[in-house]
């Protein structure tokens, strides 16, 4: 579909819940669309993802898997795993989007949903315990940190605030920065030895624990720090080479910019997920999935989705949310 001949009406660059989401109301609205997933999610290595309505906790891989099986049903959609290399416009406002396996596909639509990448604190043993006990996100899993001992790995000024919020659950927080100087100002280190937080300016050895179950930081020098939870803030980067390459307008963040409907600055190509402005939460990334879907689908019959005379299929209980100002921290 969209190879060769006519192309697809719409093609989903990601196969995440943003992603996903957009593809299921393209397809509810019959149109035909190609779902790119490089099956590179962010969430792939955790085990239980939170507060999502109904399904709290649920394994991000049995959610996606259940989303999969539910999009099948719509006979206008096809899932294909590749993954998007470059994406341009010809100056009729076709988009083709080229994969790595070297096929290119033809749209009229482009919706993104490429999320983004974080950058992981370089230490022995991180991936046997990261998504069990070692975390990015502390609104998504400092419930689970509740009255227990935890460590944050990271050494910016943001690893002030950043640690203050974790005391909301914490027994007790403590920094380390794995041999990187603290960046924070005075008042930052003051603000956090006010709050009882230690900051250790020493290198990271390696997390000592089985099964994924955190039990201390041994650093470098030989102490050991006893923890049962550690977080990390250190850098997250959006996707969004394929953006860039079409020409979209980024924030000074560098996410995509946005509409209150995830239209982008380029016409026709629209946006959702993480890689766009505001909270990164799954249900989020789904609701901006669903808005950005919707819009698309209706903007191929040239009824963008809130016109002010369009008063039928407009689907009114739908929240609006994934515009450029929406509230919220952004958790990465």
């Amino acid at each position: 579909m969209g190879d060769m001949g006519d192309p697809v009406e719409a093609c989903v660059v990601g196969g995440g819940p943003a992603g996903l989401a957009a593809a299921t109301w393209l397809g509810r609205y019959r149109r035909a669309t190609v779902v790119l997933d490089s099956q590179e999610h962010r969430n792939r290595w955790v085990e239980a993802a939170h507060g999502y309505l109904g399904s709290d906790p649920v394994s991000p891989t049995a959610l996606l898997d259940r989303a999969r099986r539910d999009l099948a049903r719509y006979e206008s959609i096809e899932l294909r795993y590749a993954t998007a290399t470059s994406a341009q416009c010809s100056v009729d406002g076709l988009f083709s989007i080229r994969t790595a396996d070297g096929r290119e596909i033809h749209a009229q639509r482009l919706v993104l949903a490429t999320g983004v990448r974080d950058e992981f604190p370089d230490v022995e043993n991180f991936f046997d315990h990261y998504g069990k006990s070692v975390f990015h996100c502390p609104s998504c899993d400092g419930f689970e940190a509740r009255n227990k001992a935890v460590v944050v790995f990271g050494w910016s000024a943001q690893v002030a605030s950043f640690s203050r919020g974790l005391l909301d659950w914490a027994a007790s927080v403590t920094v380390v920065t794995d041999d990187h100087p603290f960046e924070g100002e005075s008042d930052h280190r003051a603000e956090l030895q006010r709050l009882g937080v230690h900051v250790v300016e020493d290198a990271v050895d390696e997390l000592c624990g089985s099964g994924g179950i955190l039990e201390s930081v041994r650093l470098r020098t030989g102490g050991i720090i006893p923890c049962a939870r550690a977080f990390f803030s250190i850098a997250h980067h959006q996707r969004t080479a394929l953006a860039e390459q079409l020409g979209c307008e980024l924030t000074e963040e560098g996410a995509i910019a946005v509409d209150h409907e995830g239209r982008t600055s380029v016409a026709g190509v629209y946006a959702a997920g993480d890689v766009t402005p505001g909270t990164q939460y799954i249900q989020v990334a789904a609701a901006n999935g669903a808005q950005a879907g919707t819009a698309c689908a209706l903007s191929l019959r040239d009824e963008p989705l809130g016109r002010p005379d369009d008063d039928h299929d407009r689907p009114e209980e739908q929240p609006v949310v994934g515009g450029e100002q929406r509230d919220g921290p952004n958790l990465a």
